[in-house]
């Protein structure tokens, strides 16, 4: 079975970008402890310090919506909804 590859694009209001920042990286340790998975990765781009992105590897589907019920991402959804101006998620498979 092939494993979901998740890109996550988060692009932080002007005003809030170091309290974004800091509300993302809380989601690294738990979401890195659930079960199934197997890379979560947060990046912040080099030219535009507002965009983060993170790169995601689960088992499967059921392990990535396991992740949305979590508390702690719950929890960050209830926190970022005046912190974001723009998010995107991309679930993949890898080709190659």
């Amino acid at each position: 079975m092939s494993k979901l590859i998740v890109v996550a694009k988060v692009v932080a209001k002007e005003d809030a970008v170091q309290q974004l920042k800091s509300e993302l990286q809380k989601l690294i340790a738990p979401t890195r402890k659930e079960e199934g998975c197997l890379d979560y990765v947060l990046h912040q781009d080099n030219e535009d310090s507002l965009v983060f992105l993170f790169y995601e590897t689960w088992e499967s589907a059921a392990a990535l919506e396991r992740h949305f019920q979590s508390d702690h991402y719950q929890a960050f959804g209830k926190i970022a909804a005046g912190l974001v101006a723009e998010k995107a998620v991309y679930q993949m498979t890898r080709i190659e």
